[in-house]
């Protein structure tokens, strides 16, 4: 078992929860750093992959835990303000039960062992926290424990060639002496210093 075993959800899913909360109405079409993403869209697929991570540490497979993150445009629900941050809570209360890191799970189609599906659950609110914050013009001061977690596993998976290098996509390089955040960043392919394009 590794440190991940011991982490707690909640400081991260809190965290994206007040980003998400501050996000206004207006900006729901602005674009983010994942290129097929618009705010609105990134939202969408964060209350999906709660809801799929939660039901993934409960091994209630089904619907939520086989559908590949790729195989649908996200639709983000109208009660989506309220919708949010109850699943976010419900994910991190799941992962608190010693059961949810043992033995075989599934998350987007993937059999994958629960500590693993942490892991994973970690790297997603902690890289696309950071994609709504830039997005959105939010400070980000991400959980230590979450961005330690990410880093660790995008770090392995970047170094796994079977993988093709990033989870999200290319490696951006990033110096080995920048903030962890920022090497976490271009580890799961994205730029550091991306900022929203200038409107028209």
């Amino acid at each position: 078992m590794t440190e991940t075993t011991n982490l707690d959800l909640g400081p991260q899913t809190r965290i994206v929860a007040r980003l998400a909360a501050d996000v206004p109405d207006a900006r729901l079409a602005d674009r983010t750093p994942c290129p097929d993403y618009t705010v609105g869209d990134l939202l969408a697929h964060l209350t999906g992959l709660a809801v799929a991570f939660r039901d993934a540490a409960r091994k209630d497979l089904g619907p939520t835990t086989n559908t590949a993150p790729g195989s649908a445009a996200p639709s983000l629900p109208v009660s989506w303000r309220d919708e949010l941050p109850r699943v976010l809570g419900e994910l991190a209360e799941a992962w608190k039960d010693p059961a949810a890191w043992t033995g075989m799970t599934r998350a987007g189609g993937v059999d994958l062992p629960g500590e693993i599906a942490a892991a994973v659950a970690a790297d997603e609110l902690l890289v696309h926290g950071w994609d709504l914050a830039r997005a959105t013009g939010q400070e980000y001061a991400p959980d230590q424990a979450a961005l330690r977690a990410s880093y660790r596993f995008l770090l392995a998976a970047a170094e796994d060639e079977s993988r093709g290098g990033g989870i999200f996509g290319p490696v951006v390089p990033v110096p080995d002496d920048a903030p962890l955040l920022d090497r976490a960043i271009g580890l799961s392919g994205r730029d550091p210093g991306w900022t929203p394009p200038m409107s028209a």
